[in-house]
């Protein structure tokens, strides 16, 4: 894997982080069913079937809190986890770039991810998963956009790696770090991650921890 390097205290505080009984929080399909904001949010987007809900699961140690699907466009609303009495909300977002979706529906869909991008203002980071078999894509063009005009700030995480050889997963990390250069609401680094494996999880809690440092939030009070 070619990930960021972390000490071991960041690590240990990832671990922390998201460690515990993490639940079900909220679910919205529209702006006025938002849950009010508090404290601290992340959102995980990405492509229909790219893994989000098998990396949170992942990344939480839970098999099933996001209902995973091999059918694509299942995640139809924005899904909030919470695990209290943490401040830290992670966000599911609904996939982008299935054809099979109504047009009204993809409508719908874009109008609430819009809005929820420019007026959420607990959101600290979006975590757009890319499949590290396929990279970046012409579908993920518009998402990459929105996210640069809304100055929400984001990172690149590959899911999959494990289904990629070293040696074009290195390629695939570089090629996806050339192509942030060009959006100035991008992360520059890059998390490769195997929800499979569990490789580049630490990394990524790690990620989210010191997120939550730089926002103020000390891990006693990301965890209480």
């Amino acid at each position: 894997m070619s990930n960021p390097s972390f000490t071991r205290a960041e690590i240990e505080a990832g671990r922390r982080l998201f460690a515990g009984d993490w639940q079900f929080k909220a679910a919205a399909g529209s702006l006025p069913a938002l849950p009010a904001m508090h404290g601290i949010e992340i959102a995980f987007a990405g492509r229909s079937n790219v893994g989000k809900s098998s990396l949170i699961n992942a990344l939480t140690g839970r098999r099933a809190l996001a209902r995973t699907s091999h059918t694509p466009g299942r995640t139809q609303e924005l899904i909030f986890f919470a695990r209290p009495p943490s401040s830290l909300v992670l966000v599911d977002m609904p996939g982008y770039g299935y054809a099979a979706v109504s047009k009204s529906k993809v409508a719908a869909w874009t109008a609430l991810i819009h809005a929820f991008l420019q007026g959420r203002a607990n959101l600290a980071r979006v975590y757009l998963l890319v499949d590290a078999r396929h990279g970046l894509k012409p579908v993920d063009d518009g998402v990459l956009d929105t996210l640069d005009k809304a100055a929400a700030s984001y990172q690149i995480v590959l899911t999959k790696a494990d289904e990629v050889k070293a040696q074009d997963l290195a390629a695939r990390v570089a090629a996806t770090r050339d192509a942030l250069a060009k959006h100035p609401a991008a992360y520059p680094e890059v998390i490769a991650t195997s929800a499979r494996t569990g490789a580049g999880m630490p990394e990524l809690r790690s990620a989210i921890a010191r997120l939550l440092k730089e926002r103020g939030m000390s891990a006693k009070g990301a965890n209480a």
